[in-house]
Protein backbone atom coordinates (compact mmCIF):
# COMPACT_ATOMS: atom_id res chain seq x y z
CA UNK A 1 0.00 0.00 0.00
CA UNK A 2 1.38 3.28 -1.01
CA UNK A 3 1.93 5.70 1.87
CA UNK A 4 0.66 9.17 1.66
CA UNK A 5 2.79 12.04 1.48
CA UNK A 6 2.79 14.50 4.53
CA UNK A 7 0.74 17.16 2.01
CA UNK A 8 -2.33 14.70 1.14
CA UNK A 9 -2.12 13.82 4.89
CA UNK A 10 -2.46 17.14 6.02
CA UNK A 11 -5.30 18.16 2.96
CA UNK A 12 -7.00 14.76 3.73
CA UNK A 13 -7.31 15.32 7.54
CA UNK A 14 -8.02 18.94 7.78
CA UNK A 15 -11.35 19.52 9.11
CA UNK A 16 -14.04 21.56 6.68
CA UNK A 17 -13.91 25.14 7.47
CA UNK A 18 -17.59 26.12 7.97
CA UNK A 19 -18.70 28.87 5.87
CA UNK A 20 -18.87 32.36 7.84
CA UNK A 21 -22.16 34.07 7.73
CA UNK A 22 -22.84 36.43 5.03
CA UNK A 23 -22.19 39.71 5.08
CA UNK A 24 -25.18 41.91 5.70
CA UNK A 25 -25.24 44.92 3.70
CA UNK A 26 -27.12 48.08 5.11
CA UNK A 27 -29.76 49.79 3.34
CA UNK A 28 -28.56 52.79 1.19
CA UNK A 29 -27.72 55.65 3.43
CA UNK A 30 -27.91 53.66 6.71
CA UNK A 31 -24.13 54.15 6.79
CA UNK A 32 -24.13 57.27 6.40
CA UNK A 33 -27.39 58.09 9.08
CA UNK A 34 -24.94 55.61 11.46
CA UNK A 35 -21.63 57.40 11.44
CA UNK A 36 -23.29 61.00 11.63
CA UNK A 37 -25.15 59.97 14.81
CA UNK A 38 -21.55 58.64 15.49
CA UNK A 39 -20.03 62.10 15.20
CA UNK A 40 -22.53 63.64 17.26
CA UNK A 41 -22.06 61.56 20.06
CA UNK A 42 -17.96 61.50 20.08
CA UNK A 43 -17.52 64.96 18.26
CA UNK A 44 -13.68 65.37 16.95
CA UNK A 45 -11.36 67.95 18.66
CA UNK A 46 -11.64 71.04 17.31
CA UNK A 47 -15.20 70.79 15.78
CA UNK A 48 -17.99 73.43 16.23
CA UNK A 49 -21.19 72.54 17.80
CA UNK A 50 -23.87 72.44 15.39
CA UNK A 51 -25.34 75.48 17.72
CA UNK A 52 -22.67 77.44 17.34
CA UNK A 53 -22.63 77.07 13.33
CA UNK A 54 -26.31 78.06 13.37
CA UNK A 55 -25.45 81.14 15.26
CA UNK A 56 -22.87 82.03 12.76
CA UNK A 57 -25.34 81.57 10.10
CA UNK A 58 -28.13 83.56 11.62
CA UNK A 59 -25.52 86.43 12.10
CA UNK A 60 -24.64 86.48 7.95
CA UNK A 61 -28.66 87.73 8.00
CA UNK A 62 -28.87 91.28 7.15
CA UNK A 63 -29.63 93.17 10.31
CA UNK A 64 -33.12 94.96 9.99
CA UNK A 65 -32.65 98.61 8.74
CA UNK A 66 -32.63 101.39 11.62
CA UNK A 67 -34.36 104.05 11.48
CA UNK A 68 -31.79 107.02 11.29
CA UNK A 69 -32.56 109.96 13.84
CA UNK A 70 -31.13 113.09 13.48
CA UNK A 71 -29.27 114.44 15.98
CA UNK A 72 -30.09 118.08 17.74
CA UNK A 73 -27.79 120.48 16.19
CA UNK A 74 -25.56 122.36 18.64
CA UNK A 75 -24.95 125.51 19.27
CA UNK A 76 -22.58 127.36 18.55
CA UNK A 77 -19.81 128.27 21.82
CA UNK A 78 -20.02 132.10 22.02
CA UNK A 79 -17.29 133.90 21.81
CA UNK A 80 -15.80 134.98 24.97
CA UNK A 81 -15.34 138.65 25.29
CA UNK A 82 -13.10 139.74 28.22
CA UNK A 83 -14.44 141.88 30.61
CA UNK A 84 -14.48 145.72 30.15
CA UNK A 85 -13.65 146.67 33.67
CA UNK A 86 -10.36 144.80 33.57
CA UNK A 87 -9.45 145.88 30.23
CA UNK A 88 -9.60 149.02 31.56
CA UNK A 89 -7.34 149.13 34.17
CA UNK A 90 -5.01 147.08 32.09
CA UNK A 91 -5.11 150.17 29.95
CA UNK A 92 -4.20 152.45 32.66
CA UNK A 93 -1.65 150.95 34.52
CA UNK A 94 0.42 150.42 31.18
CA UNK A 95 0.04 154.12 30.35
CA UNK A 96 1.00 154.78 33.91
CA UNK A 97 3.69 152.31 33.21
CA UNK A 98 5.15 153.50 29.85
CA UNK A 99 4.56 157.19 29.70
CA UNK A 100 7.12 157.77 27.03
CA UNK A 101 6.85 154.95 25.40
CA UNK A 102 7.95 155.85 21.09
CA UNK A 103 8.70 153.56 18.35
CA UNK A 104 12.43 152.37 18.81
CA UNK A 105 13.90 152.20 15.79
CA UNK A 106 15.66 155.28 14.49
CA UNK A 107 14.29 157.10 11.43
CA UNK A 108 14.31 161.11 9.98
CA UNK A 109 11.75 160.20 7.24
CA UNK A 110 8.82 157.86 6.76
CA UNK A 111 11.05 156.42 3.77
CA UNK A 112 13.69 155.52 6.58
CA UNK A 113 11.01 154.10 8.57
CA UNK A 114 9.94 152.31 6.50
CA UNK A 115 13.31 150.54 5.24
CA UNK A 116 14.05 149.80 8.70
CA UNK A 117 10.53 147.85 9.70
CA UNK A 118 11.65 145.30 6.65
CA UNK A 119 15.33 144.91 8.31
CA UNK A 120 14.12 144.43 11.86
CA UNK A 121 11.63 141.43 10.68
CA UNK A 122 13.57 138.54 12.61
CA UNK A 123 16.14 140.59 14.15
CA UNK A 124 16.52 143.40 17.36
CA UNK A 125 15.83 147.15 16.74
CA UNK A 126 19.82 147.81 18.23
CA UNK A 127 20.91 146.18 14.96
CA UNK A 128 18.77 147.79 12.95
CA UNK A 129 20.10 151.05 14.29
CA UNK A 130 23.25 149.99 13.76
CA UNK A 131 23.14 149.29 10.32
CA UNK A 132 20.89 151.71 9.14
CA UNK A 133 22.89 155.19 9.07
CA UNK A 134 25.57 153.93 6.61
CA UNK A 135 22.87 152.67 4.57
CA UNK A 136 20.83 156.23 4.42
CA UNK A 137 23.97 157.80 3.95
CA UNK A 138 25.04 155.88 0.83
CA UNK A 139 21.51 155.98 -0.64
CA UNK A 140 19.25 158.96 0.62
CA UNK A 141 16.20 158.56 -1.54
CA UNK A 142 13.82 155.82 -2.49
CA UNK A 143 15.51 156.45 -6.18
CA UNK A 144 18.75 155.61 -5.14
CA UNK A 145 17.84 152.41 -3.25
CA UNK A 146 15.64 151.10 -6.43
CA UNK A 147 18.34 152.03 -8.70
CA UNK A 148 20.61 150.42 -6.45
CA UNK A 149 23.24 147.30 -7.01
CA UNK A 150 21.64 143.88 -5.42
CA UNK A 151 25.44 143.16 -4.24
CA UNK A 152 25.76 146.82 -2.46
CA UNK A 153 22.69 146.46 -0.47
CA UNK A 154 23.22 143.04 0.71
CA UNK A 155 26.35 143.92 1.59
CA UNK A 156 25.23 146.97 3.69
CA UNK A 157 22.51 144.82 5.36
CA UNK A 158 23.97 141.78 5.85
CA UNK A 159 23.97 141.58 9.67
CA UNK A 160 20.35 142.43 10.21
CA UNK A 161 20.03 138.60 8.80
CA UNK A 162 18.12 137.10 5.60
CA UNK A 163 19.94 139.99 3.90
CA UNK A 164 19.12 138.65 0.32
CA UNK A 165 15.28 138.67 0.71
CA UNK A 166 15.64 142.08 3.13
CA UNK A 167 17.97 143.45 0.19
CA UNK A 168 15.41 142.65 -2.63
CA UNK A 169 12.59 143.60 -0.39
CA UNK A 170 13.94 147.20 0.08
CA UNK A 171 14.61 147.69 -3.25
CA UNK A 172 11.37 146.59 -4.76
CA UNK A 173 9.40 148.70 -2.30
CA UNK A 174 11.82 151.52 -3.57
CA UNK A 175 10.86 151.09 -7.02
CA UNK A 176 7.38 151.09 -6.48
CA UNK A 177 7.33 153.93 -4.47
CA UNK A 178 9.17 155.89 -7.21
CA UNK A 179 6.47 154.24 -10.13
CA UNK A 180 3.49 154.95 -8.62
CA UNK A 181 3.73 157.94 -5.56
CA UNK A 182 6.78 160.21 -7.55
CA UNK A 183 9.01 158.69 -4.81
CA UNK A 184 7.05 159.68 -1.85
CA UNK A 185 5.84 157.16 0.52
CA UNK A 186 1.79 156.87 0.42
CA UNK A 187 -0.17 157.74 3.45
CA UNK A 188 -2.96 155.02 3.26
CA UNK A 189 -2.75 151.01 4.21
CA UNK A 190 -4.05 150.28 0.81
CA UNK A 191 -1.42 152.06 -1.00
CA UNK A 192 1.36 150.72 1.50
CA UNK A 193 0.33 147.07 1.22
CA UNK A 194 0.56 147.47 -2.75
CA UNK A 195 4.05 147.80 -2.74
CA UNK A 196 6.46 144.97 -3.07
CA UNK A 197 7.56 143.72 0.05
CA UNK A 198 5.65 145.75 2.18
CA UNK A 199 2.43 143.82 5.02
CA UNK A 200 0.05 144.94 6.86
CA UNK A 201 2.86 144.65 9.87
CA UNK A 202 4.92 147.37 8.04
CA UNK A 203 2.15 149.62 6.64
CA UNK A 204 0.78 150.29 10.39
CA UNK A 205 4.02 151.18 12.04
CA UNK A 206 4.86 153.55 8.90
CA UNK A 207 1.28 155.36 9.63
CA UNK A 208 0.88 155.08 13.54
CA UNK A 209 4.46 156.46 14.30
CA UNK A 210 5.65 158.33 10.88
CA UNK A 211 2.40 160.15 9.91
CA UNK A 212 0.42 159.85 13.30
CA UNK A 213 -2.68 157.73 11.10
CA UNK A 214 -4.08 155.11 13.51
CA UNK A 215 -4.35 152.18 10.62
CA UNK A 216 -4.24 149.20 13.14
CA UNK A 217 -2.60 147.39 15.82
CA UNK A 218 0.88 146.43 15.14
CA UNK A 219 1.53 142.91 16.04
CA UNK A 220 4.83 141.28 16.58
CA UNK A 221 6.14 138.60 19.04
CA UNK A 222 5.62 140.67 22.22
CA UNK A 223 2.13 141.87 21.22
CA UNK A 224 1.21 138.18 20.35
CA UNK A 225 2.92 136.59 23.70
CA UNK A 226 1.02 139.54 26.29
CA UNK A 227 -2.23 139.36 24.49
CA UNK A 228 -2.63 135.85 25.27
CA UNK A 229 -1.22 135.76 28.57
CA UNK A 230 -3.47 138.83 29.65
CA UNK A 231 -6.38 137.06 28.04
CA UNK A 232 -7.46 139.71 25.86
CA UNK A 233 -7.20 137.47 22.68
CA UNK A 234 -6.45 133.66 21.66
CA UNK A 235 -4.09 132.49 18.93
CA UNK A 236 -1.29 133.61 16.88
CA UNK A 237 -2.40 135.01 13.48
CA UNK A 238 -1.05 138.48 13.38
CA UNK A 239 -4.29 139.55 11.62
CA UNK A 240 -6.44 137.47 13.52
CA UNK A 241 -5.37 139.37 16.60
CA UNK A 242 -5.07 142.49 15.21
CA UNK A 243 -8.81 142.59 14.61
CA UNK A 244 -9.90 141.02 17.90
CA UNK A 245 -7.61 143.91 19.75
CA UNK A 246 -8.58 146.62 18.14
CA UNK A 247 -12.08 146.69 20.08
CA UNK A 248 -10.62 146.40 23.42
CA UNK A 249 -8.48 149.54 23.07
CA UNK A 250 -9.66 153.66 21.93
CA UNK A 251 -8.26 154.03 18.73
CA UNK A 252 -6.52 156.84 19.25
CA UNK A 253 -4.05 154.73 21.32
CA UNK A 254 -3.76 151.69 18.97
CA UNK A 255 -0.07 153.19 18.72
CA UNK A 256 0.55 153.68 21.79
CA UNK A 257 -0.48 150.10 22.92
CA UNK A 258 2.00 148.23 20.41
CA UNK A 259 4.40 150.34 22.63
CA UNK A 260 3.35 149.24 25.90
CA UNK A 261 3.17 145.86 25.62
CA UNK A 262 6.61 145.54 23.51
CA UNK A 263 8.39 147.43 26.28
CA UNK A 264 6.16 145.27 28.93
CA UNK A 265 7.16 142.15 27.20
CA UNK A 266 10.54 142.91 27.23
CA UNK A 267 10.79 144.49 30.79
CA UNK A 268 8.67 142.16 32.44
CA UNK A 269 7.00 139.82 30.76
CA UNK A 270 9.52 137.89 29.19
CA UNK A 271 8.71 134.52 27.35
CA UNK A 272 10.88 132.28 29.81
CA UNK A 273 10.10 132.86 32.75
CA UNK A 274 8.13 136.39 33.52
CA UNK A 275 7.95 138.74 36.58
CA UNK A 276 5.27 137.98 38.06
CA UNK A 277 6.10 138.73 41.35
CA UNK A 278 6.75 142.49 40.32
CA UNK A 279 4.40 142.88 37.48
CA UNK A 280 2.33 146.15 37.89
CA UNK A 281 0.17 144.09 35.62
CA UNK A 282 -0.51 140.93 38.16
CA UNK A 283 -3.97 141.94 39.90
CA UNK A 284 -5.68 142.31 36.19
CA UNK A 285 -3.91 139.35 34.57
CA UNK A 286 -5.15 135.86 34.54
CA UNK A 287 -1.58 134.44 33.53
CA UNK A 288 -2.67 132.31 30.75
CA UNK A 289 -0.01 129.84 29.90
CA UNK A 290 2.15 130.84 32.16
CA UNK A 291 3.45 127.63 33.88
CA UNK A 292 6.89 129.45 35.23
CA UNK A 293 7.53 132.63 36.71
CA UNK A 294 9.98 135.10 39.33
Amino acid sequence: MPRKSPRSRRKGGATPRVPASPRVRSAPGQSRARAASSRAEHPLKGARPAAGAAKKKAARKPAPARRAVASPARAPRAATTPDPVRVRALLEQLRESYPGARCALDFDSPLQLLVATILSAQCTDERVNMTTPALFARFPDAASLAGAAQAEVEALVRSTGFFRQKARSIREACADIVARHGGEVPRTLEALTALRGVGRKTANVVLGNAYGIASGIVVDTHVTRLANRLGLASGTDAVKLEFALMPLVPREEWTLFSHWLILHGRAVCNARKPLCSTCPLAPHCPKLGVTLSR
